[in-house]
């Protein structure tokens, strides 16, 4: 007959549906007569590991912690520029703190995510940075929470889970503003993705600063879009071909103000005279364009930094938080007085 196989802290965690590090604190410090952790998830670990008869390996190098020093990192694509800042933000604060940090795309879609997490968690990350998280669907979120997985999210944000983001509100909110001292009263918003943050919070800075101001941003001039030039461009051309169109628009990314430019010249209108025009994130791509555009400056990689050093105060022990960098408006000749134009 075969010898039972000898039980580990990841049989115990795979049993309980938990994560290996909470089963690792509780029961490395049950072992040095500490109390590691209480309350019921603490008892069931005590429980299976005394039914299992667990007992600890003394030759383990990192028996006390059971930590690999690993952070899984997930992004929608890492082609898109600001994401790769916030990754690079992500790694230079990881190096710092010993960590390695290691990176997945998930192309936006649940399936994905919930497969190269599986991937992850199977090697040991200590926690999760989650750069792709939905506001329509909160799941993922409260799987990771239940099993006690440590994760923060990064670039976009949801409800109170621990977050490292712009201010995206103020954002649109300092967009609206510089719109406004310009004298645009009719305006568009390029409002990105419907079930990410970005596309929530940088619209609604801006549709709120307008309305403080008694003017109503129309329905038909908030067109939700991919976050790249293609979806830029159909949005803008849905906007010129209204009835009323506008004198200046918003875009939530530089990418889609980069589309929208491309289709404001090919109705032979002007960037910066006919039509103004505000990006969000200052890539540097923004200062060389035909037209510089103006834009909001995020600090992506202050986002990835913050992001990673949440992740490792929760690691050890801190109660989870969030931060937002503050956005600044970077002002350049893509946007004009609102009277010059020939919409107007």
């Amino acid at each position: 007959m075969g010898k039972s196989k000898q039980p580990t802290l990841q049989s115990i965690a795979d049993d309980l549906g938990l994560h290996v590090s909470t089963v690792a604190r509780v029961l490395n410090g049950m072992r040095e007569g500490e109390r590691a952790a209480s309350g019921a998830t603490a008892e069931r670990i005590r429980k299976r590991a005394a039914e299992v008869n667990y007992r600890p390996n003394p030759h383990a190098a990192s028996l006390r912690t059971r930590r690999t020093n690993l952070v899984g990192v997930l992004v929608p694509r890492l082609t898109d520029v600001v994401l790769a800042t916030v990754y690079e933000g992500i790694e230079s604060a990881a190096a710092d703190r010993g960590l390695t940090a290691f990176v997945a795309n998930t192309q936006d879609e649940t399936d994905r995510q919930r497969n190269r997490i599986d991937m992850m968690l199977d090697r040991r990350v200590d926690g999760l940075i989650l750069g792709d998280a939905r506001s329509d669907d909160h799941t993922v979120l409260e799987e990771l929470t239940r099993r006690e997985v440590p994760f923060v999210l990064v670039n976009r944000s949801v409800a109170d889970y621990p977050a490292a983001t712009c201010d995206n509100y103020l954002g649109g909110r300092l967009a609206a503003e510089h719109l406004l001292a310009l004298g645009h009263r009719r305006v568009g918003v390029i409002a990105g993705l419907a079930h990410a943050s970005t596309g929530i919070d940088r619209p609604a800075g801006f549709v709120d600063r307008f309305r403080e101001a008694g003017i109503e941003v129309p329905d038909e001039h908030i067109v939700y879009s991919g976050l790249d030039s293609q979806g830029g461009h159909y949005a803008a051309d849905r906007m010129l071909d209204g009835d009323a169109p506008p004198t200046a628009m918003f875009a939530v990314n530089d990418f889609a103000a980069i589309g929208a430019a491309g289709a404001i010249r090919n109705r032979g209108l002007r960037v910066g005279r006919d039509v103004s025009l505000i990006g969000f994130n200052n890539i540097a791509l923004t200062a060389e364009m035909h037209v510089p555009l103006t834009s909001i400056e995020s600090r992506a990689f202050d986002m990835g930094r913050d992001a990673l050093e949440l992740l490792a105060d929760t690691l050890a022990g801190a109660a989870p938080a969030q931060r937002r960098t503050k956005p600044v408006l970077v002002v350049r000749e893509s946007t004009c007085d609102a009277h010059g134009s020939a919409l107007t």
